[in-house]
């Protein structure tokens, strides 16, 4: 026994050249040999839920800086928490796999449980391999990944090592699923085509006047929905410029509203809401000859924060933390796909284009309207999935501190829960003076649709309940 006990100090190749000794040499001084080089303790590699929060928000760094539009940025989430997911699920506790469950995707490797894994490494090793392969500045991960990978490793050659060919595994797995959803297809297909003799149609907007971003995307294959249509929302008021029409008044409502806002100045509330839930990640600013971008999250982006708070605030283990930003990350990417089958079947233009053309042609939005059309709101259908997804897995009334936006010099914002947070969320976009009443609130009601049926249909622990997985 006391043999066995201080075998444990070495490695598997050191344990083969002591047998070899032991065979030569009397059992007390091999003991005595032992008992000296195990004062060397070998490390055990500790890794947090803070750190897998890190590896999170170095991804959420990188894609603002390479510019990536919300759906594709939707994309880099799911796909890389998913690789963490089916790692992390193994280590023992009660998650289940999302094998069969996602669309063609099928069970990632097995561990070998003959080598030494820490299950949370290679969950690390899995994420950031994923995440990094699926954005444009991959240097920039790779630099955090090597600073981890040598900390890891002189604190535990043999576990690192082999953690790491796991979580490298895991993560070729899902590069090669997601290599069949139809992205790289996508990149290949015909830019937008504007009807200008429509006058409902969308038509690129001021000041950049950019092409329609992703109009293909509803052929990207979805996580969890049965397809992109699923979720089509109830159709808006039928165009009109006739001055007692719905359509009409919801337009006038925009444009009134804007304007209170900048009658309020700086200290309107309304302004600070907008400027909040604005995350628009590319934001251009012409003076004379001179433009200059600001580049900043994306909705999705915003939401992904909001699980970080969550989880921090409720002390949640490193699984629980996967499984979170899993499982809210599946609702964000499906909800892009259902909403931009939407904006491009619709195709309807934005406020500041009728304003300007049949109102006032001097009027700008408060925010500066995205590049693609208008119906349905793209920030009220994920607020609504994301926050119905959250509520699940936290509790309703979940009250939080939401400092997402402080890196951009916006204040803390405090909400009761995370429907109020996608309430808010939604309204922002008629304050900002970039939609509809109806886009906002047929888009709340297509994310929440979205949400509860991500909830209900996805299975990833004993009681599919997020609450009741809690540690």
């Amino acid at each position: 026994m006391e043999k066995q006990k201080f075998m444990k100090c070495f490695s598997k190749s050191e344990n083969k050249t002591l047998v070899a000794i032991s065979k030569a040499m009397p059992i007390l001084v091999l003991l005595l040999v032992l008992s000296v080089s195990c004062q060397k303790e070998v490390k055990e590699i500790e890794i947090t839920s803070d750190d897998y929060h890190k590896a999170v928000d170095k991804v959420t760094e990188v894609m603002v800086h390479d510019i990536f539009s919300p759906p594709v940025a939707s994309r880099i989430y799911n796909y890389a928490n998913i690789a963490a997911y089916e790692v992390i699920r193994q280590e023992g506790n009660n998650y289940k796999t999302l094998a069969s469950q996602l669309h063609e995707l099928r069970p990632v490797p097995k561990a070998d449980t003959t080598k030494n894994i820490n299950y949370k490494l290679s969950a690390l090793v899995a994420y950031l391999e994923v995440g990094k392969s699926l954005l444009f500045s991959e240097d920039r991960v790779e630099a955090y990944r090597d600073s981890l990978y040598n900390s890891w490793k002189l604190q535990n050659e043999e576990t690192f090592n082999d953690s790491k060919t796991y979580g490298l595994q895991v993560a070729e797995h899902i590069k090669n699923w997601y290599a069949t959803d139809n992205y790289a297809q996508t990149r290949t297909m015909p830019k937008f085509s504007v009807n200008t003799d429509d006058p409902s149609r969308w038509q690129p907007t001021p000041p950049d006047y950019m092409d329609g971003i992703e109009p293909h995307w509803k052929e990207i294959r979805p996580s969890i929905i049965d397809s992109s249509s699923q979720f089509k929302p109830a159709r808006y008021p039928d165009f009109s410029l006739e001055k007692d029409t719905p359509f009409y008044k919801e337009l006038m409502e925009t444009y009134e509203v804007g304007q209170k806002i900048k009658e309020e100045g700086e200290d309107s509330e309304k302004l600070e809401i907008a400027q909040f839930w604005d995350c628009n990640p590319y934001v251009s600013t012409h003076k004379g000859h001179l433009m200059f971008a600001t580049k900043k999250i994306t909705p999705g982006a915003h939401w992904i924060g909001i699980c970080k708070i969550a989880c921090k605030k409720t002390n949640a283990d490193f699984a629980k933390t996967v499984f979170a930003y899993t499982k809210t990350s599946i609702a964000i990417a499906d909800a892009f796909i259902s909403c931009w089958d939407e904006k491009y079947r619709s195709n309807l233009i934005r406020p500041e284009t009728l304003i300007n053309q049949h109102i006032d042609e001097n009027w700008t939005p408060v925010l500066q309207t995205p590049p693609f059309p208008e119906y349905t709101s793209g920030h009220s259908v994920v607020s609504g999935a994301a926050s119905t997804v959250l509520t699940d897995i936290f509790g309703d009334n979940f009250a939080f501190d939401d400092d997402t936006e402080l890196q951009y010099g916006l204040p803390v914002r405090s909400f009761k829960s995370f429907n109020k947070a996608a309430d808010e969320a939604a309204i922002s976009r008629l304050y900002g003076g970039i939609h509809y009443r109806a886009a906002i609130d047929l888009g709340l009601d297509q994310g929440r649709s979205l949400g509860s049926f991500v909830v209900r249909k996805l299975k990833m622990n004993s009681s599919n309940s997020g609450v009741a997985s809690s540690n």
